[in-house]
């Protein structure tokens, strides 16, 4: 119902502006990551993993990868410093994990004060060069599982170590569960970084070092592959799915046996250790609100045609009834009295001389 005149909204009193986080639970198990859609003849035996021709990393689909309907969830890879003692010309993919490593410290942590691409740590002081994590694997989490960045505090992941044998997945398994519940919004972090705020990763129950790190907004978890024990496993290829063998029955988890691998075989070693992964995400909700007053005096006549017939008002029995209208929509203009947005009310609401109504309407982006 359209009306004769317009109320000024007081910026001061009359509009406010709100911030709410979001939350969604997102669990993926390792029968997903690996095993679900497993097939023998596939080119890593999972027909929702891509390998690409650059052989830098592996995407993880939640469904094979050519239909459809799958989803992208995360992309895995390894690297390591150059300055590692896994660093040598003569491994596999040597150049291409040292630049793996160095695009993702160089985009998540920068450059020290001297230029040169800051290392990885196992804690929140990146000055001190101090629990350098030199070789690393990164699990780089698509925006549409963290949206706007991961919870703090919510991020676990149960990765099988060397006693962890058994095909596919144990009931109890046997291997530890790396955790950010040391990180919270007040803090734990470290906010300094180029890729937002990192929270450290410790076993469950806590360890005196950390193993990793999660960046939040970035959604990129790094791992040390010193997470892994060193040693060798029984393996079960039964129906292919063996969890982490090469042929010379060696785990491609342990530092110091990735250098005869090349990246994407390494991936599929850690991505088939993978029992358990979840976090929360977050998404930023950012609200205006305006609240539109109708003070007793105003707003109580219609310039809609239909509000009269034949000179008078039809919702007036006789003359010396009061005025009345009925709100059904509230119209917010610019300084040029041009209609930007519309809001409409569940039901009419009755207005006359002797009410007044405030009416609260929230534009979210």
């Amino acid at each position: 119902m359209a009306v004769k005149n317009f109320e000024t909204l007081n910026t001061s009193t009359d509009i406010t502006t709100t911030r709410t986080l979001l939350h969604e639970a997102i669990p993926l198990t390792g029968s997903i990551i690996s095993g679900t859609y497993f097939e023998t003849y596939a080119p890593t035996g999972d027909t929702n993993i891509k390998n690409y021709t650059h052989g830098m990393f592996q995407s993880v689909y939640d469904y094979p990868y050519l239909s459809s309907s799958a989803n992208h969830i995360f992309d895995l890879s390894i690297g390591y410093a150059s300055t590692s003692g896994m660093s040598s010309s003569a491994n596999e993919q040597n150049a291409k994990k040292i630049n793996m490593y160095n695009v993702m410290a160089q985009s998540l942590l920068g450059y020290d004060v001297s230029g040169n691409i800051e290392t990885f740590e196992s804690d929140l002081d990146l000055t001190d060069n101090d629990a350098q994590m030199k070789e690393v694997f990164f699990i780089n989490f698509s925006r549409l599982l963290t949206k706007d960045q991961v919870k703090k505090g919510s991020f676990s992941l149960t990765l099988g170590t060397a006693s962890w044998s058994v095909s596919p997945f144990p009931t109890t398994p046997v291997g530890v569960t790396l955790t950010d519940l040391s990180a919270s919004d007040d803090g734990g972090t470290n906010p300094n970084v180029n890729g937002g705020e990192y929270g450290l990763l410790y076993h469950s129950p806590f360890t005196a070092s950390a193993v990793g790190a999660v960046f939040y907004q970035a959604g990129v978890a790094v791992v040390t592959a010193s997470v892994f024990v060193s040693g060798t496993a029984n393996i079960s290829t039964t129906d292919g799915q063996d969890q982490f063998a090469d042929n010379n029955a060696t785990m491609y988890g342990i530092t110091g046996s990735w250098t005869d691998l090349p990246i994407s075989s390494a991936c599929d070693a850690i991505r088939r250790r993978v029992y358990n992964l979840s976090f929360n995400n977050t998404t930023e909700l950012n609200s205006t609100v305006y609240f539109c007053r109708a003070p007793s005096t105003k707003f109580n006549y219609s310039a809609n045609p239909t509000y009269t017939t034949g000179s008078k008002l039809r919702v007036k029995n006789v003359a010396s009834d009061t005025p009345l209208s009925y709100v059904t929509t509230v119209g917010l203009y610019n300084s040029s009295n041009e209609l930007l947005a519309v809001a409409k009310l569940s039901e009419p609401l009755k207005k006359d001389p002797t009410n007044e109504i405030t009416l609260r309407v929230r534009l979210d982006y």
